[in-house]
């Protein structure tokens, strides 16, 4: 059996009682990075062997899928948050699947959804669309594509690329899309950062060094916005 196991984001404090049984159950833990997932395990108390999972690798893949046919229950981890959504995972749940292993997936700690709801834009629909491509004309693209669609849009990015990224939103979509930029969520230098597209980028631009992983969530101006929360009314 495959268990798909959240872990926190950085406080460690939000991993779920579920996911602590499922950990202390298991067979094995499949991870990312073995090292980082013996530092959590360690925390509770948990002594469990760790295999690596590479998820580009096919020796890796196979690897751990042989575990699973062998009848072993394992848990697959990322380093944060939660497998396959932006991490890997979705590979192996795959092979896993095609072969009969049952899979289930715990929920639990997810950074998209964490700035969504922070965000204040909407509780409705949306459009994640994780890393962008790295080549700034397919991103621009994929940005139109899905702003198209009158939702807010979720999108991961690094500390050295995320001033980058809102210069593209302010280009393709606009300077004064609203944008929140969620700075190391659930950690201790959280920030939430809100304003246009264009504000944000000039404030982190103006920083000495820009830190943490970002979540920028991208709001409609404020007429489609109302048009989105007419649209979510049950009549």
């Amino acid at each position: 059996m495959l268990s798909i196991v959240p872990t926190p984001l950085g406080n460690l404090q939000d991993i779920t009682l579920r996911a602590l049984e499922t950990l202390k159950s298991v067979d094995c833990v499949l991870c990312e990075d073995t090292r980082r997932t013996q530092i959590l395990l360690m925390h509770f108390g948990i002594s469990k062997p760790t295999v690596r999972y590479n998820e580009n690798d096919d020796f890796s893949l196979r690897r751990c899928l042989d575990l699973l046919k062998q009848g072993k229950h394992c848990a697959l981890v990322s380093d944060c948050g939660t497998p396959c959504i932006s991490d890997p995972g979705w590979k192996l749940v795959r092979a896993a699947v095609a072969e009969g292993v049952p899979v289930t997936s715990l929920p639990g700690p997810s950074a998209a959804a964490c700035a969504l709801a922070g965000a204040g834009f909407t509780g409705g629909a949306f459009t994640f669309l994780g890393f962008l491509p790295r080549k700034s004309g397919k991103a621009a693209k994929l940005l139109s594509a899905a702003y198209e669609q009158n939702h807010p849009v979720i999108v991961y990015e690094s500390p050295f690329r995320v001033i980058k990224l809102l210069e593209l939103v302010s280009k393709t979509l606009g300077p004064h899309t609203p944008v929140v930029a969620a700075r190391e969520i659930s950690k201790i230098y959280e920030e939430w950062l809100r304003g246009s597209a264009q504000s944000v980028a000039e404030n982190l631009a103006k920083r000495k060094k820009v830190q943490g992983e970002f979540v920028v969530v991208i709001g409609l101006p404020e007429t489609k916005q109302e048009n989105e929360e007419k649209s979510d009314l049950p009549y």
